[in-house]
């Protein structure tokens, strides 16, 4: 495989052509992030020294919501697949400004809907997110004939919300911005329709090639059930042929031509709900209570802008309900949040350790790191 890691915006250029000659059936590419200081312990578990598994255009390292690393297998036609489908149901190809790490499948996916577009992109350069960086890398992007599209998780939206002037005019000026990696919240998509910010939020993970549902609908040619216990099964060109070297998970992973997600979700005519992790259930006192419903209500509250729900150990309940919160403005006080989640989901869903915070922790390109919450947040009382 060949491996290239990525530092800066040469580094870009060189994975670009790693890839394109991967598509065209040359060496598989593993990308890789020079900055992560687990980049190398990844690389390791990829097992550099064997031969990568057949089909295989491009290998996704990643550490998984468990911390347990694993290399996501995908083929030359499912890249192409999930970037043809994304410009159809875009309304057609255009130019990309690449806006989150290309070592992430929804990074190189940019990359690759370039290629298929005959197009060039644009590079938002390595380093913290500012708004005026974003405008200054998208220019190039925006003065280009035909569509203009960029993808980014919903925490560099918020910021550019925020933030207004340049970055937000920047924002507006795209024809699609794919929001991935992390939930939309009602309230993100509230402020971003009154800004006039074209936003179309996503579903999906490196196992489809990156967004496989668009604002609720499958991508054309993918194809999406519930199972009977509330899981989200996937089917369609767009996926994962196998784990690096995990033909158990492989195994494990697939329901005949139904790849199975780690998600609850329910279909309302036709439109996916993603209602969270199977695993974010949380047992307290004998009552299951969801994690992902609980945030729903509490970031639905005036005055917040994201919220995380955790389980803590409890030696009396088993489990306790314990939300990290980020205010915005003048954030509810805790009996407020409390009453609001009382009166939707009951007693058992009320959280009984409550921590108001500037930012929470993230792992990837913008999802919460439930690990670090409870760590961090939520150290042992007493």
């Amino acid at each position: 495989m060949r491996e290239v890691w990525l530092r800066g915006p040469e580094s870009i250029d060189e994975l670009a052509g790693a890839v394109a000659a991967a598509l065209d059936g040359g060496e598989p590419v593993l990308p890789l992030d020079g900055r992560d200081p687990q980049a190398a312990g990844l690389l390791a578990a990829m097992r550099p020294d064997q031969p990568v598994e057949d089909g295989t255009a491009v290998l996704i390292a990643t550490s998984g919501s468990t911390g347990e690393p694993k290399g996501v297998l995908l083929s030359a036609d499912a890249l192409r697949a999930s970037a043809t489908a994304t410009h159809a149901r875009l309304g057609g190809a255009g130019r990309w400004l690449l806006s989150t790490p290309a070592n992430y499948i929804g990074g190189l996916q940019v990359l690759v809907r370039s290629m298929l577009a005959g197009q060039p992109f644009a590079v938002l350069p390595p380093g913290p997110f500012r708004a005026d960086r974003f405008a200054e890398a998208a220019r190039p992007v925006l003065v280009a004939d035909g569509p203009r599209y960029t993808a980014m998780v919903p925490t560099q939206l918020t910021r550019l919300l925020d933030a207004g002037g340049p970055g937000l005019a920047a924002a507006k000026a795209f024809d699609a911005i794919i929001l991935g990696a992390a939930a939309t919240t009602p309230a993100l998509r509230a402020r971003a329709a009154e800004a006039g910010v074209r936003i179309i939020p996503s579903y999906g993970m490196s196992e489809t090639a990156s967004g496989c549902v668009y604002d609720g609908v499958p991508l054309d040619g993918v194809g999406v059930r519930i199972a009977a216990d509330g899981r989200v099964l996937i089917a369609g060109p767009v996926l994962t042929h196998g784990y690096r070297l995990r033909p158990d998970l492989t195994a494990e992973s697939f329901d005949g031509e139904w790849f199975r997600t780690g998600d609850r979700g329910q279909l309302r005519d036709g439109r996916l709900e993603v209602l969270g992790r199977l695993d974010d259930v949380i047992n307290t006192g004998g009552v299951k209570v969801s994690a992902a419903a609980v945030e729903r209500l509490i970031t639905a509250l005036p005055g917040v802008r994201e919220t995380c729900v955790v389980g803590l150990p409890d030696p009396e309940w088993g489990q306790i309900v314990a939300a990290a919160v980020v205010p915005e403005g003048e954030a509810p006080g805790v009996a407020e949040l409390r009453a609001a989640v009382r009166a939707e989901a009951g007693a058992a869903a009320v959280p009984k350790r409550v921590e108001f915070v500037t930012t929470l922790p993230l792992r990837g390109p913008g999802k919460v790191d439930r690990t670090a919450v409870v760590d961090q947040i939520f150290p042992p009382v007493g």
